[in-house]
């Protein structure tokens, strides 16, 4: 039934509690309202958002060694690239290193300073300085003779000088790397080539552009490009 107020009664306090009642219900009403569109709005969306950024979160490695990871970025420049596994195949687990074992190549970075963009006159003689680092977790050995661990000097096709040639005495030098120490050897080229049949009179290298480089099982290091006047 519907009621019908005096004009009388709206008038003075009753008047304001009669507008009071009517506000209240109007709250109420709109208050409702806005809950019942947020349900809707949310509902099935935390799901999404979190496989969302689930799916966006990269996963973590253990970070290396910082002074090791720079020489395993420098040994990408320096050594001829692995085989790489056949498709299908998988590669077997690594194996613990044991400490004096020998070095796996992988863990070794070669490199060769000296000789680069340099100009050799008259009898001046070139030097080199080769150097190899273990970067593995353990000590190993290697084997660092001049056979081995081989310093070449070619000019174009045309094979120059290497220390493998016309070796005395004992060939193998094994010895221990410990990890992030490196060997080091120097020598100077007297300027004559050698060959593998140790002739007695080695004739001298003529004047030219010649490449110097050290070689250590599939290892490479970086060319020495230098010039003898």
């Amino acid at each position: 039934m519907l009621e019908v107020m005096d004009p009388e009664t709206m008038r003075g306090d009753g008047g304001d509690v009669y507008w009071r009642r009517r506000m209240s219900v109007l709250v109420a009403v709109l208050v409702v309202v806005a809950v019942v569109a947020w349900a809707c709005s949310s509902g099935g969306e935390g799901e999404p958002e979190r496989d969302a950024e689930a799916k966006a979160s990269p996963s973590v490695t253990p970070a290396d060694d910082p002074l090791l990871a720079g020489l395993r970025t420098l040994a990408m420049g320096t050594a001829s690239p692995s085989p790489t596994p056949t498709a299908g195949r998988s590669s077997p687990a690594a194996r613990p290193r044991r400490p004096g074992a020998p070095c796996a190549e992988e863990d070794l970075v070669l490199s060769l300073q000296g000789g680069k963009d340099q100009i050799y006159a008259g009898d001046a003689r070139p030097l080199f300085i080769a150097t190899l680092v273990n970067t593995g977790p353990v000590m190993c050995k290697a084997d660092v003779g001049p056979r081995a661990m081989e310093i070449r000097i070619t000019s174009g096709q045309d094979r120059i000088w290497s220390t493998a040639d016309c070796v005395s005495g004992v060939a193998g030098d094994v010895t221990e790397l410990q990890r992030g120490v490196p060997y080091v050897r120097s020598l100077s080229w007297d300027r004559r080539r050698s060959s593998a049949d140790c002739r007695s009179t080695a004739p001298s290298a003529l004047p030219g552009t010649y490449v110097a480089t050290a070689r250590f099982g599939r290892l490479r290091s970086t060319k020495g490009v230098f010039h003898l006047r």
